[in-house]
């Protein structure tokens, strides 16, 4: 099973990529899955999406190539996004439209985790179900995670970590993490069923 880390956060050394790489760690170290792939927004930019993603634009072949195979290798994934002025970055948001129409993300599990330095972090949770699944068809779980005052969790070094936050997010991590396994092993079969057709609808309600 192999599950990808999607790090929504422009910056580089963001507290965003903190989180993701702490928790690409803990889905090995935990053995929730055999593989990982972390892929940054961070300079790694994808250009706006247009039109010529439907027409066979060689352009957007050669570069998106490499990134669908990864996708498709991925049984599910863990969506972490910062909260930047009450919303979703929008980065984020345009690799969920450039990654629609090719089934990367179809019918496979994901987990959202956003992350604030403060009290945020519920807005990108609320923009990222209301509408950034709806033709890709991304299923997301019913559980998140919001990592309020970041700075003082998840450090590699200890020492920075606030020991009740750290023992807290830990502990609803773990949880989540075991709860992405179960659902990435069940959406297995719900693929190979054949009742879920891109071919025959291709766009969402």
């Amino acid at each position: 099973m192999k599950i990808g880390i999607i790090c929504g956060s422009h910056r580089e050394d963001s507290q965003s990529e903190k989180v993701a790489r702490y928790i690409e760690r803990a889905l090995v170290e935990q053995g929730h899955c055999d593989e990982t792939w972390l892929y940054l927004l961070a300079n790694n930019p994808l250009p706006l999406w247009d039109e010529g993603i439907w027409e066979g634009d060689p352009d957007w072949k050669q570069r998106l190539a490499p990134l669908s195979e990864q996708l498709n290798s991925c049984d599910g994934f863990v969506v972490v996004s910062p909260e930047w002025h009450g919303m979703a970055p929008a980065g984020l948001k345009n690799f969920f439209l450039v990654f629609t129409g090719g089934g990367e993300l179809a019918h496979k599990p994901a987990l959202i985790v956003t992350v604030s330095v403060a009290d945020g972090g519920s807005y990108p949770v609320a923009e990222l179900r209301m509408s950034s699944y709806k033709n890709n068809r991304l299923c997301y779980l019913p559980e998140h995670l919001i990592i309020r005052y970041v700075d003082t969790v998840f450090n590699d070094d200890v020492a920075a970590n606030k020991d009740s936050a750290q023992e807290y997010f830990e502990a609803r991590l773990t949880y989540c993490l075991r709860l992405l396994k179960e659902y990435t092993k069940a959406f297995v079969g719900i693929r190979a069923s054949g009742a879920a057709s891109l071919e025959q609808y291709s766009s969402g309600m």
